[in-house]
């Protein structure tokens, strides 16, 4: 099914997480829903293995621990979460059969050579290279957004960014996903 973008509607189930440089354990993982009328909508959290593999599954465990029929896209705060932990943006999209777009805010060369320092390189590399290459796009506030999608073009991922951000450069749901993942950090895994 197509994504109808102008609708009045939409639901985006923004996702962010938190986790502490350095230390070893579980990250934790925040997904609001909110509409594009900028209400809230939804919660659930999850968590994910630092330096894991188990980011995809931690994605789709709050989308389904929802139970909603009626979220419209999935927005990720990255791709490559909790050291190197790598969201694979195709089985999102096709387990979920929602479009998914993944937000960066700074330009960078990439991220091969630190992946090459890590446990399981070979599998992160080629796990990071699955993600294809990040389009700048420029929002409405004039600020600039690294995107990667699935399910959805270029002008459709930045129109949904552009409804969904109010000032700045992070969209509303990832915002607002980001201060609920620290605090569930900070509250049950610091």
């Amino acid at each position: 099914m197509p994504l109808n973008y102008f609708k009045k509607g939409l639901r985006a189930l923004g996702i962010a997480e938190s986790f502490t440089k350095g230390k070893k354990g579980r990250a934790s993982l925040a997904g609001v829903v909110m509409r594009s009328d900028l209400i809230i909508d939804g919660f659930a959290f999850s968590d994910t293995t630092i330096g894991g593999f188990d980011a995809t599954e931690a994605v789709i465990q709050i989308f389904s621990s929802l139970g909603r029929r009626d979220i419209n896209i999935i927005m990720l705060n990255g791709c490559v979460i909790s050291m190197f932990n790598i969201i694979d943006l195709g089985v999102l999209y096709s387990s979920l059969e929602l479009p998914v777009i993944c937000v960066t805010y700074e330009e960078s060369l990439g991220l091969d050579r630190y992946l090459r320092e890590q446990k399981n390189a070979k599998r992160r590399i080629e796990a990071y290279r699955r993600l294809g290459n990040r389009e700048e796009i420029i929002l409405k506030t004039g600020k600039n957004v690294f995107v990667r999608y699935s399910g959805m073009n270029r002008h459709e991922a930045g129109h949904i960014l552009n409804r969904f951000t109010l000032q700045g450069s992070v969209p509303e749901p990832l915002r607002v996903a980001r201060i609920l993942a620290r605090e569930i950090y900070r509250k049950f895994y610091e």
